[in-house]
């Protein structure tokens, strides 16, 4: 028993370390990013993951208001057990308008290490419908900013400043070529399970995303230190795939189950867990 003291020792001296550092910045390398085009976006999404989608399908406002937020989800069996997770992400610009079919652009980071089993599924299902699924893992990496009081700089969706160098109608473009050094608009969402986890975003590969200049740019497995302590299970390697329910992972404390969104692959067990209180949703601080 003793020899496991010295990395225990170790994990707490990480952990300390890091509730006592400032802002964080991590690659997230074990992330992968995959993009969904064509008229018939909203509708295939909708009718799979276990969040409403449908509000990527909004017209964007023209009173400058924040741009659609970014979204947890989940893809489960038909039998309600967890397949595969996703952050979803509407490319949203400013000039950019709806066509008579809803088209829309929707980006999605996802683990990494199930990525080609993960495509093979999507399009499994995909059937008929209008849509495209890309990999586009050379072209877009995600980062997450996390640490000691950054979540606890403003309540809303976005960071201001870093939404200063993002889309947006009144946005400053000088300081969106500064960071990015092209047209392609990017920026920091609020984590959307918990204030606590920071905030994430998909950033062009080869960029470097607003606000990393000021932060301590590190590896990977500080955040996952970070996100462990917090009690969070991301991706398909840490919650058993094909086996686990969402809801004993307190998916639906972490803002990635809609229960009255309607049908999808999974939802009878989920709905049924839910409404005769199986599981009780967890609430972190």
């Amino acid at each position: 028993m003793n020899r496991f003291r010295p990395c225990l020792l170790i994990h707490h001296r990480h952990l300390h370390q890091l509730q006592n550092a400032g802002p964080l910045c991590s690659q997230l390398k074990s992330r992968s990013v995959i993009r969904f085009s064509g008229p018939d976006t909203i509708k295939f999404l909708q009718g799979l993951l276990s969040n409403d989608v449908r509000r990527f399908g909004e017209s964007p406002h023209e009173d400058n208001s924040p741009v659609v937020p970014h979204m947890y989800a989940a893809l489960l069996t038909p039998q309600g057990r967890f397949l595969y997770d996703f952050f979803l992400y509407r490319q949203s610009r400013p000039e950019e308008k709806l066509d008579r079919n809803g088209s829309v652009e929707i980006l999605a980071d996802v683990d990494g290490s199930v990525l080609d089993e993960l495509l093979a599924t999507l399009k499994k299902y995909r059937l008929r419908s209008k849509v495209d699924i890309e990999n586009v893992a050379e072209d877009f990496y995600c980062w997450q900013r996390y640490g000691r009081g950054l979540s606890e700089k403003t309540p809303s969706v976005e960071e201001p400043v870093a939404a200063s160098v993002g889309w947006r109608g009144g946005d400053d473009r000088s300081g969106n070529s500064a960071s990015h050094g092209n047209d392609v608009g990017w920026q920091w969402f609020k984590d959307p399970r918990l204030d606590c986890l920071g905030f994430r975003g998909i950033f062009p590969s080869g960029t470097t995303p607003p606000l990393v200049e000021s932060d301590k740019e590190t590896d990977e497995e500080k955040y996952l230190l970070w996100r462990l302590e917090k009690g969070v299970a991301e991706g398909s390697t840490e919650i058993p795939k094909g086996e686990a329910i969402p809801l004993e992972y307190n998916f639906a404390g972490l803002h990635a189950i809609s229960f009255d969104k309607g049908c999808y692959v999974g939802q009878e067990l989920i709905a049924r867990a839910h409404h005769r209180g199986l599981f009780a949703n967890v609430c972190f601080l």
